[in-house]
């Protein structure tokens, strides 16, 4: 082969593994195992998903195959109308899945009134020649003819929601779906006569939200909390650092608790936002560090001096309350990142900023514990002859 035909061949070969990618992963070069074939594909915004239908408007019936793939093997893939609304609950959903004897792709219906009750049952509209196929790249399709109400027939258009778990219980019971980014942005509006569908913008809105949450917290209860504990314990060992220590731990703890009351009231927010999902331990963890960094907090107005009897008792409340705070804050922080599944960097990130200052506990406790040896052996080596610099008065003890 010449030098200008070896090439012309790279070149070819380059393109073509450049350009079939992409061309695999359109509608338009799908096929079905009995060549159905429909008016119109779309290559839906998320999950890797595709939408063909036919829509018959003078009897107002829609013709749809959805393919999906499902997160593991076992898994479901669904498709579903929302009658009234853009989100998951209230639709009306066509499931997919493999017969876990058989290992035939079947269709069920659900009826998906709340997170919580997803319930294996007919729809609010007809719908009728019900099948599935699994090809042999791992996806399904599921197919369907649906009557559509006149309500939607008049306007042309509804909201559509697919989605894709990872298994299929007893009793044809869904395996919770994860909430990543393209899992909450897996809906929209089809427009049935011009073809095309729009994307909703409430999954970014929520995930900018979740997002917000998270750093909020992570910077708070994860970050400013640890380093305000760090002060007190290791900088308040060095007689040149008083009284500054004290007023750098009271500012990274109130900056600590302001920033995490407002991603304690966004986490709420959330909450009501999302009827049915439930984090029942992050909840429970975030509402325990609000109470008892709220009274921790309060608590420094009710600090007794350095000599009053009660100041020792306060000291180990203080404590106690303080290390709780802190235990509790970082895991909560590390469950946080299990529910948002950001990118693994960020994870990584808080991880080492973490390590780091637990390295540098480490070195300023061995220090400190230098420092308070040294200072305890020099006040041993002074002469001591039970009278207070000479004056006959007995030094206090308890002092």
């Amino acid at each position: 082969m010449s030098p200008s035909s070896a090439a012309a061949f790279l070149r070819f070969t380059f393109w073509t593994l450049l350009i079939s990618p992409a061309v695999s992963l359109t509608c338009s070069t799908q096929k079905f195992n009995k060549n159905q074939v429909f008016s119109t594909c779309i290559d839906l915004p998320s999950l890797s998903s595709y939408l063909h239908f036919t829509y018959d408007s003078p009897i107002a019936t829609l013709s749809v195959a959805f393919v999906a793939t499902p997160p593991k093997s076992g898994g479901w893939i669904a498709w579903a109308i929302n009658p009234k609304a853009t989100g998951m609950v209230g639709s009306q959903a066509l499931v997919a899945y493999k017969n876990s004897t058989t290992g035939v792709p079947v269709v069920r219906t659900y009826d998906i009134s709340s997170y919580s009750s997803i319930v294996q049952k007919d729809l609010s509209f007809a719908v009728w020649d019900k099948t599935a196929e699994s090809r042999s790249d791992g996806s399904l399709v599921i197919f369907a003819k649906i009557k559509v109400t006149a309500d939607l027939a008049a306007s042309g258009k509804i909201n559509q929601v697919w989605q894709a778990g990872p298994g299929v219980g007893d009793g044809g019971m869904l395996e919770k779906h994860e909430f990543a980014v393209a899992n909450l942005q897996s809906k929209g509006t089809l427009d049935l006569k011009n073809g095309h569908t729009s994307g909703s913008s409430g999954g970014d809105t929520t995930i900018k939200k979740k997002n917000i949450h998270g750093i909020l917290n992570g910077v708070s209860w994860g970050i400013l909390f640890p380093l305000g504990a760090m002060i007190a314990r290791y900088i308040r060992a060095f007689e040149s650092a008083d009284p500054a220590w004290f007023y750098l731990h009271m500012l990274c703890q109130i900056w600590g608790y302001a920033i995490g009351v407002a991603g304690w009231g966004t986490g709420l927010k959330l909450g009501t936002e999302s009827p049915g999902i439930m984090y029942s331990s992050h909840r429970n963890i975030g509402i325990a560090l609000f109470v008892l960094a709220t009274v921790q907090i309060f608590a420094l107005f009710l600090r007794p001096k350095k000599d009053h009897k009660y100041r020792f008792y306060w000291n180990i409340y203080h404590h106690g309350v303080g290390y709780a705070v802190l235990v509790l804050g970082i895991l909560n922080v590390f469950k946080g990142f299990d529910i948002l599944n950001p990118d693994r960097k960020w994870k990584l990130a808080y991880m080492i900023i973490i390590i780091a200052l637990g390295a540098i506990s480490l070195l300023l406790e061995a220090i400190t514990w230098v420092v308070a040896l040294k200072r305890k052996s020099g006040k041993s080596s002074k002469p001591y002859d039970g009278y207070n610099n000479g004056q006959g008065g007995r030094q206090n003890l308890a002092t």
